[in-house]
């Protein structure tokens, strides 16, 4: 088995660094996007065939040395009680967002075998398709990155109902993200027993907040999943996105691996995160648009900026833009591993 990533998670030395890309499974590539021609993207998300096929595309495609699960971080919303729907080329939109103390007590603490089936499913699929090529990540939202879909009802710029609650409903504010934090502990063991290697927790909108709102509002209930899923003995990557204010913040919360994104310079965010945690990025996923040549000097100035030390984990600094030539992905991939070659 390649098994150079799971070894990145946990510091040890490599052949040459592992490199995986947010969001590999999905719209840049034709093969997914034929099959997204005949189904609905929830009905992928909950048909574990499909699911498990989409998931396993790029990784003989692009020579990756992670697979990871295609779904999305809204999914175990449903068993709490949400109303989602996912409209054609809106994003998804909450039926029921939640606002008062009468709603967070509404919600459910999910069931996963119950709840995502699918889900699970899909994981036994893929680990059975992999049969030891490469590790699977499972992977879900963070507490607040779902708490503000659910507060909001779908996206959001300024996140203003999410900030009201925080600052006037403090009490409700934390009702509701112990709730959130004990679902993404359940499913994320449920991935993890179902057969994930790894697990990625996507903080995708927590770059919002001030220093001193993320250690007071979120932090603890981020510290709590990763608390409980150390228990499990699989790798943890928690990804702040446009944290790079936050990054002590993030590493205090918890996490094997920290991932930041292509805001700050990936030497100093290991500096200040420090050198106990292995580290995943962070080329700009924009990058992938430009000629391979730049890609090129691109990858090689963010490994010289890690230095060769165990621990790092190539990636994108967010996921793989939809635009992006697949030809352009497998010049990265290529050059990470060429470039890193250890002799």
């Amino acid at each position: 088995m390649n098994d150079r990533f799971l070894k990145a998670c946990r510091r040890e030395e490599v052949d040459c660094t592992p490199v995986w890309l947010m969001r590999q499974a999905g719209r840049y590539m034709k093969e997914y996007m034929e099959i997204r021609s005949k189904y609905s993207f929830l009905t992928m998300c909950k048909t574990p065939e499909l699911a498990a096929e989409v998931t396993l595309q790029p990784v003989d495609k692009l020579g990756v040395d992670a697979a990871i699960l295609f779904a999305d971080i809204l999914l175990p919303l449903e068993g709490m009680g949400i109303e989602l729907e996912f409209a054609q080329n809106e994003g998804p939109a909450i039926h029921n967002p939640v606002r008062s103390e009468a709603d967070v007590e509404k919600l459910r603490l999910i069931e996963p075998e119950e709840d995502v089936p699918y889900v699970l499913e899909a994981v036994r699929l893929v680990r059975r398709e992999l049969a030891g090529k490469v590790p699977l990540i499972g992977f879900s939202g963070a507490p607040f990155t779902l708490a503000s879909y659910i507060i909001e009802g779908g996206g959001s710029k300024s996140y203003l109902h999410c900030k009201e609650m925080m600052w006037k409903a403090p009490r409700v504010w934390h009702a509701l993200m112990e709730k959130i934090a004990e679902v993404v502990v359940r499913y994320l063991r449920a991935q993890i027993r179902a057969g994930a290697q790894a697990v990625q927790v996507f903080d995708s909108w927590v770059g919002t907040l001030s220093p001193e709102d993320y250690e007071e509002f979120v932090l603890p209930h981020s510290r709590y999943v990763m608390e409980n899923l150390k228990k499990e003995g699989v790798p943890v990557i928690h990804f702040a996105n446009n944290a790079s204010t936050l990054l002590e913040l993030v590493k205090m919360a918890g996490g094997d691996v920290i991932g930041v994104d292509w805001r700050i310079n990936l030497d100093e965010a290991w500096r200040r995160i420090g050198y106990d945690v292995a580290i995943q990025g962070n080329l700009d996923p924009a990058a992938l648009l430009a000629p391979p040549e730049v890609i090129e000097k691109k990858v090689r100035r963010i490994l010289e900026r890690a230095g060769g030390r165990p621990g790092h984990i190539f990636n994108l600094g967010h996921g793989i833009h939809k635009e992006t030539p697949v030809e352009h992905a497998i010049a990265l991939v290529e050059a990470v591993h060429k470039y890193s070659k250890r002799s």
